[in-house]
């Protein structure tokens, strides 16, 4: 796997802020890259969907943390409105 290779979603591409945090912790990089397509869709929309930058910031630190504990998916969210 390329250090610098990260996948997107389905629909949403992974936004600089993101990647960059992506990027930075190799454990969370590695889970990122083991969850499906349809997955990765589902927390980029989650993080897209932040009305403040203090949200969007938060929801990217609790996206490493729940990558790193084993988590695949945003949990008590709707769900991405812009699948195919």
């Amino acid at each position: 796997m390329s250090k610098s290779k990260i996948s997107s979603g389905v629909v949403h591409t992974v936004p600089m802020d993101l990647r960059q945090a992506l990027l930075a912790d190799a454990r969370v990089h590695a889970a990122w890259e083991d969850i499906t397509p349809l997955a990765r869709n589902e927390w980029v929309c989650w993080v897209l969907d932040a009305k403040k930058l203090e949200t969007r910031q938060g929801r990217i630190e609790k996206l490493s943390s729940k990558l790193r504990s084993g988590m695949r998916r945003p949990c008590c969210w709707v769900g991405c409105t812009h699948r195919p």
